[in-house]
């Protein structure tokens, strides 16, 4: 199995084509429009990405076959765009798989960090870090 999957390999040629920073925040943004939103109920503090300026949620879960699968959302459109980007890089993958991407290499590919904010790279950071802790947790068992 390739590196990362297709939904995300598809992100990474659409902001490869954009021409400028400002189209590729709108395209983030739009990717986080595209989400379903997290129902209140599953906004709670157990689902909180800590490290994040925005209000973060990551709502884990195994499929059928032992693959995380995950829904996230956020008060603030671009996290929620970045969380979309998250979803392409990891969803559906095996704990081991998600455990074994590189996610500093991956998501450097697609050029944001130099054009985030200090924070907004922190809490990006750290929903990288909550959803491999997240993996690691379920490979253990």
């Amino acid at each position: 199995m390739s590196q990362t999957s297709a939904a995300f390999e598809e992100i990474a040629d659409n902001i490869e084509f954009l021409d400028d920073w400002e189209e590729r925040y709108r395209y983030v943004i739009e990717l986080g429009k595209a989400m379903e939103p997290l129902p209140e109920a599953e906004r709670t503090e157990a689902a909180r990405v800590h490290g994040c300026a925005s209000q973060v949620w990551i709502v884990p879960d195994l499929d059928g076959e032992g693959r995380l699968t995950f829904r996230g959302d956020s008060d603030a459109m671009i996290v929620r765009g970045l969380i979309a980007i998250l979803h392409a890089l990891y969803s559906g993958r095996k704990p081991e798989d998600v455990l074994a991407i590189d996610a500093q290499a991956e998501l450097g590919r697609l050029g944001l960090e130099s054009h985030l904010s200090a924070q907004r790279s922190n809490g990006l950071r750290a929903m990288v870090s909550r959803l491999r802790d997240l993996a690691g947790a379920m490979q253990a068992g």
